[in-house]
């Protein structure tokens, strides 16, 4: 069972912290202007994540939080985070479960009224906050948003709910162009760390199949963010990420014949290419 949204427990031993909310100094929604929790995780990525940081900082919309979760770095990345510590919310260093595990950590610190997740390799373009409060600001009954995101293939953009069904991996936008609800993000529940390559992909299954919460995805020319390849779920390998998501499908109720029928049409397309 993935924990509950709500169980505050305490986290992991923490190495170090800091941060404004450690100054008593706290962000809050104000009129016409939602606040928006940005989490990150990082471990050892020094080499990416001051760009990470800086693509965030020249945010056209400034009513944002962040929080930056650190799996216990040893290569420099936390200097990074503390020559930035005076535009960083709370960051906290201590020895975690993994990427999803830190997202959980993240989230049960949010504050803002939409959670989104921007990756230690990953950036945003200086107008995605811009483009998710138009979004909010038209679509206020939507439970997320998918942003348009770049990757190294072209651009990844647009929500067809019922592509979860038979569409294998990713079937929208990556976590970078994902905003959710948090009211919202607590019906769903927290990543389930059983997964430990796809628990992203069982997110949205909960979220979209078992919760039916609603979403929309942007225009293709709306771009939040550039995904960067190499990072966590570039280093995965495909038969690690199909026999996983195979399970995440059963678990979570799908057919078993349409489970089966996929898992053929996607290893012949794969192999195929070899």
């Amino acid at each position: 069972m993935n924990e509950n949204f709500e169980t505050i427990n305490k986290l992991s031993p923490v190495i170090s912290e800091g941060g404004l909310r450690t100054k008593n100094i706290l962000k809050n929604s104000e009129k016409d202007k939602p606040l928006i929790t940005i989490i990150t995780a990082v471990l050892n990525n020094k080499k990416y994540l001051e760009e990470c940081l800086l693509s965030l900082h020249k945010q056209r919309y400034d009513n944002y939080e962040h929080i930056i979760i650190d799996g216990g770095s040893n290569d420099g990345t936390l200097d990074i985070i503390k020559k930035y510590e005076d535009k960083v919310d709370y960051w906290c260093s201590s020895k975690d479960k993994g990427i999803y595990d830190a997202f959980n950590n993240g989230m049960k610190l949010a504050r803002g009224e939409y959670i989104g997740f921007l990756n230690s390799d990953d950036t945003y373009e200086n107008n995605a906050l811009e483009f998710l409060i138009k979004y909010v600001k038209k679509y206020p009954e939507k439970d997320f948003i998918f942003g348009a995101v770049n990757k190294h293939w072209g651009t990844l953009y647009g929500y067809k709910p019922r592509k979860i069904y038979w569409s294998w991996g990713f079937y929208s936008s990556h976590s970078t162009g994902f905003f959710i609800k948090r009211k919202s993000a607590k019906k769903v529940g927290l990543y389930n760390l059983k997964y430990k390559y796809s628990s992203d992909y069982d997110y949205f299954f909960r979220m979209i199949v078992k919760k039916k919460l609603n979403g929309v995805g942007t225009n293709k020319n709306e771009v939040f963010g550039t995904f960067r390849r190499g990072g966590f779920s570039s280093k995965i390998k495909f038969y690690d990420h199909f026999t996983e998501e195979i399970k995440i499908r059963l678990d979570n109720g799908q057919n078993r014949i349409l489970v089966l029928m996929i898992f053929i049409y996607k290893y012949i397309k794969n192999f195929s290419k070899i």
